[in-house]
């Protein structure tokens, strides 16, 4: 059982990450700000329960998660202005799947994510499907393990995983028909053949 008396030291620490978080879910800053405070508000009520040891950083995500969903996405708004520029870099969108990624084969159209501007891949981002997103948002950007996403989003592993995979092929087929309208790509596109194990 964690003491609660360490919540201030243990749990201040992430309210940047929790807001940035906030952000990305909410896209409006007053918004964000009320979430992050009742996030703080149930943890230190729930503090007792934290098991001492455990990733405090992915309770602390399962407690905004959930406030989020149950909450502000009820109210069915969308802000009237998006200021995701006040957040830290989301260059880690341009390398969807992360090491999983690494380990298989790049397409062409892995590739060509890295021809577009943040602000366009903000956009396709924020166009996935609320639960493609909030687990693309946790996976790729939070850096999350499937077993803290699934812990996160209380979803079995399977589910976690089937919806990476379909929000990073909704998002990537996006930017790719961007591309294509615009001339920057042709199709059909051939595979970028496998980089072998001891090359890369």
């Amino acid at each position: 059982m964690a003491d609660q008396a360490k919540f201030a030291e243990q749990a201040m620490p992430l309210m940047d990450s929790l807001y940035s978080g906030a952000m990305r879910m909410t896209r409006n800053p007053a918004d964000a700000e009320d979430l992050v405070q009742e996030t703080y508000l149930r943890a230190y009520r729930g503090f007792g329960g934290f098991q001492e040891g455990t990733n405090l950083k992915a309770w602390l995500f399962r407690i905004l998660t959930n406030t989020y969903i149950n909450s502000y996405r009820a109210k069915q708004r969308r802000p009237e202005q998006t200021e995701l520029d006040e957040v830290e870099d989301l260059f880690l969108y341009r390398r969807l799947g992360g090491v999983e990624a690494a380990r298989l084969s790049r397409s062409a159209e892995d590739e060509l994510m890295d021809t577009f501007s943040e602000a366009e891949v903000k956009a396709a981002v924020e166009d996935l499907p609320e639960n493609f997103r909030m687990a693309v948002l946790l996976a790729d950007v939070e850096g999350f393990s499937y077993k803290e996403i699934a812990e996160i989003l209380e979803i079995p592993i399977g589910t976690v995983m089937s919806r990476l995979h379909r929000g990073r092929k909704a998002l990537q087929a996006r930017l790719f028909d961007y591309a294509v309208s615009h001339g920057l790509a042709d199709r059909p596109s051939e595979p970028v053949p496998a980089v072998p194990a001891t090359e890369r």
